[in-house]
Parts: C-alpha cells; sequence; structure tokens
C-alpha cells in the first residue's frame, strides 16, 4: 500500500552541533544557534539528480554514491557547525606551528579524528565481532568452526549488540543527548511538512519523531545486509576451496562495503514509499532504535530546524537565491582589515572609519583593534550593519547614532550638524571667561553640544537658541540625557532674546558659502542639515546679524566667541571693534573673540 495524500518530500538530514542540517534536490542548507541565540545559516548549491551521470543514478551504484557522500558532507558540516562557537585564544603552541608549518592545528585534529573515527569503526564493528566468533570456536575446541551463514550470522548478532550498546552508551552523554534532540527536531520537521502542516514549532511537536528514512534505520539495514552479502561472498569462495579468514576477512568485508550500502539504500528507500503493515517488521528494527537516537526536541530547537529546511525548499523552488556562508567569530584584525576593504571599494579612503567602527561596537580602543582577540558572530553582524550604513554615504557618527564631545556622549541624527573637535576648541576657549555665576548664551545651539559642555564643565547658568525645532528637540534629548541644566529657547538668532543680556555668548553660525555647498563632501551635503550650513554668498550672513545685535545681548565687560570657516577669521574679526584671532591646534584661524 502506497503512502496517503499529504505532501511528499525528499530532504533529509542530520543533526549537527547546536542545529539541524537539510539537504534537498539542488540545495543543502545547516541551521545553528549561536552562543547568543542567533540561528545561523549556511547554504550551499548541489548538483541537481537529472544533471548527474548516468552511472551515478543506476541503482544501487546511487546507493554508494549517496553513503560516500553523506559521509564526507556530514564530517565536514558536523566540523563547520562548531566553527560557530569559535575556536578560543590560540596556544603559543599553535601559533609555533602555524607560523612555522604553515599547519592549521585545528584542521590537522579533525584530519585525525576523521582517521581514527574510521579506525574505530573498522576495530568495532568488522574486527571486533570476528575476533569474538573466532574466540567462541576456540571455547568449543577440537578446530571446531562455523558454517559459512553461520559465522556470518554470528558476527552480525555481535555487530548489533555493539551497535546498540555503543548507542545507548553515548546516549548518556550530556552533548550527546541535545545531538539527539536535534536529531528529533529534523524528523518532526520533516514530517509536518509531509502532513501539509503550517511549519511551526507548535505544530511539528505533535508529528513524530520516528521517520522511515532515517540514517538509524540505514545502518540496522547495513548490517542486517552485510550478513548475506558477506555469507554469499564467502560462499563463492568456498566453492573454490577457499577460505576467508583473518586479515583477508576483514579486507573482503571492507571491499563489500559500498556494495552493502548501495542495497540497503535501496531497501531504505523502497520501503519508505508504502505504509503497508507487511513490510512493518523490516522496519520496526530501525524504529526501535530511533526511539534512542532521537529525543523530544524543545521549541527552539524546532526554530533551528525549521529554518534549514525552509531555506532548503526555497533554493530548491529558485535556483537564483544565492548560497550563503556562517557568521563565525573571527580575530579582530580581520574583521577591521575586511571592513576597511569594505569602505575603500565604496569610496571611503579612511582607515580610522574602520577602526571606529569596530571599536565602537567592541567597546574598545582604536589601538586595541588590531589585537588578537575574538570578535563574536553577534558584534560581526553590527560591524556589518554599520559597514553598509556608512557606505550609504550617511556619515558616520549619524550612523553610530552618537559621539563624544567635551568628554560628553552627544546623541547625532540628520536634525543638526555633528558636532566638530574644532568646535570643543571654542569651548575651551569660552570656558576661560566663564563662572559658575556667568549668564552665558549658545547661539545656533544645534545638537546642544556647545550647552552642555560649557554648563557641565562651568556650572553657569546656560541658555541654548536656535531657529530650528528639529535641533532644539536633539538638544533637548542631550541635556537631558547629560544631566544639564539648560533653558532652550526656539529663536532666529536674538529674535526671542529681546530685553536679556549674557555674560558670555558663543557661537559656532553657519559659514558655508553658498555656491561651495554643492561641492561639499555627500556625507554634509546629502545628510546634514541645509539650514546649519548655508551662511549665504560669502558666508558671512550670520556673522553680520550676529555683529549687529550682539551690543544690546552682552553685558559690559562681556565676551563673544565665535568659530568660523577656514578663511574667514579677518573678514568675521573685522566686523567687531574689539576682536582677537585665535589658532586651532593645527595653526588655523578659526576662533574669534569679541569684548565687550
Amino acid at each position: 500500500m502506497k503512502k496517503g495524500k499529504g505532501k511528499k518530500t525528499s530532504v533529509g538530514g542530520q543533526a549537527v552541533m547546536e542545529g539541524v542540517m537539510m539537504r534537498g534536490r539542488t540545495a543543502m542548507a545547516t541551521a545553528v544557534r549561536d552562543a547568543d541565540g542567533v540561528i545561523r545559516i549556511e547554504s550551499e548549491r548541489l548538483t541537481p539528480p537529472e544533471k548527474r551521470s548516468k552511472i551515478a543514478k543506476a541503482p544501487v551504484i546511487r546507493g554508494v554514491v549517496s553513503f560516500v557522500s553523506s559521509m564526507v558532507t556530514g564530517m565536514k558540516t558536523l566540523m563547520r557547525s562548531a566553527e560557530v562557537f569559535g575556536e578560543g585564544e590560540p596556544s603559543k603552541f599553535e601559533k609555533w606551528l602555524a607560523k612555522k608549518c604553515k599547519i592549521n592545528v585545528m584542521n590537522a585534529v579533525m584530519f585525525l579524528s576523521a582517521l581514527i573515527g574510521i579506525a574505530l569503526a573498522v576495530g568495532l564493528f568488522i574486527v571486533l565481532p570476528q575476533l569474538a566468533r573466532r574466540g567462541i570456536e576456540m571455547l568449543v575446541g577440537g578446530g571446531f568452526t562455523f558454517g559459512v551463514l553461520a559465522k556470518n550470522f554470528i558476527e552480525g548478532g555481535f555487530k548489533i549488540l555493539i551497535f546498540v550498546g555503543y548507542i545507548l552508551i553515548i546516549s548518556l552523554m550530556k552533548d550527546v543527548k541535545r545531538l539527539f534532540m536535534y536529531h528529533g527536531a529534523e524528523h518532526k520537521t520533516i514530517s509536518c511538512y509531509e502532513k501539509d502542516l503550517e511549519l511551526t514549532p507548535q505544530n511539528a511537536k505533535k508529528c513524530s519523531r520516528i521517520h522511515d528514512r532515517c540514517g538509524t534505520t540505514f545502518m540496522v539495514f547495513v548490517i542486517v545486509i552485510s550478513i548475506l552479502v558477506f555469507a554469499l561472498a564467502e560462499s563463492l569462495f568456498a566453492l573454490y576451496g577457499m577460505s576467508v579468514e583473518r586479515i583477508w576477512r576483514v579486507l573482503l568485508k571492507l571491499a563489500l562495503l559500498p556494495l552493502v550500502a548501495g542495497i540497503s539504500y535501496e531497501l531504505l528507500k523502497g520501503l519508505a514509499k508504502t505504509d503497508s503493515k507487511l513490510v512493518l517488521p523490516l522496519k520496526w528494527p530501525g524504529m526501535l532504535l530511533q526511539r534512542i537516537t532521537t529525543r523530544e526536541p524543545d521549541d527552539a530547537m524546532l526554530e533551528v530546524a525549521i529554518a534549514a529546511f525552509e531555506k532548503v525548499m526555497a533554493m530548491d523552488a529558485d535556483p537564483t537565491i544565492p548560497a550563503e556562508k556562517f557568521v563565525v567569530p573571527k580575530k579582530r584584525r580581520e574583521v577591521t582589515e575586511e571592513c576597511k576593504r569594505r569602505l575603500q571599494e565604496g569610496g571611503i579612503d579612511e582607515a580610522a572609519e574602520a577602526e571606529w567602527i569596530v571599536s565602537i561596537v567592541l567597546g574598545i580602543k582604536r589601538s586595541e583593534v588590531y589585537n588578537e582577540g575574538q570578535v563574536s558572530p553577534k558584534n560581526i553582524d553590527k560591524i556589518e550593519q554599520l559597514t553598509k550604513e556608512r557606505l550609504s554615504g550617511r556619515p558616520l557618527w549619524y550612523c553610530v547614532g552618537d559621539t563624544e564631545f567635551y568628554g560628553y556622549k552627544i546623541k547625532t541624527d540628520e536634525r543638526a550638524l555633528i558636532p566638530r573637535r574644532e568646535t570643543e576648541e571654542l569651548v575651551e576657549r569660552a570656558l576661560k571667561r566663564i563662572a559658575p555665576e556667568s549668564a552665558v548664551l549658545d547661539l545656533c545651539t544645534g545638537s546642544g553640544a556647545i550647552a552642555v559642555a560649557v554648563q557641565k564643565k562651568s556650572g553657569a547658568k546656560v541658555t541654548a537658541a536656535d531657529i530650528s525645532p528639529d535641533a532644539l528637540a536633539l538638544a533637548r534629548e542631550n541635556g537631558a540625557a547629560n544631566g544639564a541644566e539648560i533653558e532652550w529657547i526656539e529663536s532666529d538668532l536674538f529674535s526671542a532674546l529681546e530685553g536679556r543680556k549674557f555674560d558670555v555668548i558663543v557661537s559656532n553660525p553657519p559659514y558655508i558659502k553658498s555656491g561651495d555647498i554643492a561641492g561639499l563632501q555627500r556625507e554634509i551635503r546629502d545628510f546634514e542639515p541645509l539650514i546649519a550650513l548655508d551662511g549665504g554668498a560669502d558666508g558671512l550672513n550670520f556673522y553680520r546679524r550676529i555683529a549687529k545685535d550682539a551690543p544690546a545681548h552682552v553685558k559690559a565687560g562681556g565676551a563673544l566667541f565665535l568659530e568660523c570657516g577656514e578663511t574667514q577669521a579677518q573678514a568675521v574679526a573685522a566686523l567687531f571693534e574689539n576682536a582677537e584671532i585665535f589658532t586651532d591646534l593645527e595653526g588655523k584661524e578659526r576662533i574669534v573673540k569679541a569684548e565687550f
């Protein structure tokens, strides 16, 4: 009897470290939940069945190909899933091997582990059963030997005992228990799909964790089929008076293993197509053993299995979906160099920006971004997100969301200019004239950076004004975040400050020439507010207005501090009767002080 209606799929898989691998017709995907709880997916394209050679698709041979492919892929996937959790800091010996001998210790260990695993399998399932059978013959004594069928059935019986015993023993290990839970998640996900239910953890949880096409059942078939195949082969040798014993028996079984795997594969695929009770005895041993090799998964594990399954199904349905790689832990230097390379390819040739991005995400100094420390996948994601945003042209500090100004964290976005380093020198000069009892005005406050720094450093009574309500909203947020007591006023320069006078006025007004704005860097031109940049035809419009109205708003003996463009200081100073020019740290005339 064929299986009843419902969705059919050839998708199969295996459990890996904290995840599941699913393999479809044209793609394979592995989903792993990393240490931060994020589901990571790696996928690759496979050669579809119709494009494989006719020989590779032939009955039995296709089983051999599938068996070998599954062994290789399974090992690689298991090792690859472990990389998501990182390798930790390399030892001095590992560093020495990598430098002197060009050896990757992890790869070497994995290769050695594979060799040991193969040797252990041969020893446990070929050599040991043969020794056990010969031991029985010796106990009987008198040169007694079992017949061909008896030999193979006895050895097969020991194989089954060893196999079941091995599974029972390893199932007691904590890590293996979790592996078996993910194995259960794999089966439940496939069953959920085949029952035509929506793929959710809740629906999958109600499905069986026992499946016809399980590798556990395949291994049972391999053991049973091997008894018959080996008996037949040995009988053929006996016809010619040849006895196969000791090492020759081991070599014969190894040579016949591909044939056994091919026949077992055909049997597994054939039985999976029917629910007839007549074949239940053939399925029952494997299904019973699956009760051990699968455990009930939790919802988080089912989410991982579903993610892998849906990725494979999507790639099978759409050949244009690209393959992707796991985000795995990397060294800081590697991450920084990659970020720098991507920025340079995007036309941002500033090594400092890559260093800033990495250091900000990791919460370390810029000088530490090239050391051997590891970056977690979660932080690599954040670095990638920042890099992509920066490549759009958006200024770095808008991407980051804040910057440091005079020791205070200032929130940054498109509502106001990003505070510059040279403006800190403006604050430095002004603070020399500000006392705790001073009344101070920050004119054209923008982000409020100057007002915050002045108020926090001096304790003075600070008023901050700006024509932009959006800029004032941002400035208020910065004042509150830094605990600065500031009066915020919406005003077009002095228009809303009639009758008020201050001991010190500090201002960084717009000073870019209108005609120069189109030639500015796109980060400034396309993202920073035009109202905070445009200073008129010669860039001096706001300075003229300030020079005209400032006398009415500065107390006798007070001072006005202005920041200006690199070539504007002389022209700005000429607007006042008593002005002094100061250079910045680079020797450029950027600050003008007017006395009243």
